[in-house]
């Protein structure tokens, strides 16, 4: 068995954003000259994306010059390209949000697990940020497969995402 990456823990803050419906994510966006968690607001950026094919707050996150090499083809995308993908995507893949491993004004490290809907097939993710005026620069990406449900024995199940 590979070793478990995270704590696999859902935090309150989590479980609410799975609640939230669009408008509820919009409305809490702090008021302009409040900087939002890094972490925050990539979660609640792609959830929203995800819920409603909206990406306007994907676009206040990401530098207009981001690219990046796509984990899966290898290939540099920009982020139109990542939004094509999680369009595609949505309806076969649950992702819990991201946490935070490590911060900084520049850099986020965070981590988060994958299921396939259609299989048992669980990845563990690890995102890393890097940002240039406040903004996503660049974004890399590792999966590793897991061979166990990262949700056994914890407090936080797939439905809570789905």
């Amino acid at each position: 068995m590979k070793g478990r990456t995270g704590t696999g823990k859902t935090t309150s803050n989590q479980q609410q954003l799975v609640l939230f419906t669009i408008a509820e994510i919009k409305s809490q966006i702090p008021a302009e000259g409040i900087e939002m968690e890094k972490v925050e607001a990539y979660n609640k950026a792609w959830r929203l994306g995800v819920e409603s094919n909206d990406f306007s707050l994907v676009d206040e996150i990401y530098h207009p010059a981001f690219k990046a090499v796509d984990a899966v083809s290898g290939v540099e995308v920009n982020i139109d390209a990542f939004k094509e993908a999680l369009h595609t995507l949505k309806d076969s893949i649950l992702v819990t949000p991201a946490e935070v491993i490590v911060e900084n004004d520049n850099f986020l490290k965070a981590h988060r697990y994958n299921r396939y809907t259609e299989a048992d097939i669980f990845n563990s993710v690890t995102v890393s940020l890097f940002y240039k005026d406040g903004k996503i620069i660049n974004q890399e990406t590792v999966f590793e497969e897991l061979d166990y449900d990262p949700s056994e024995g914890q407090d936080w199940n797939w439905e809570d995402y789905e």
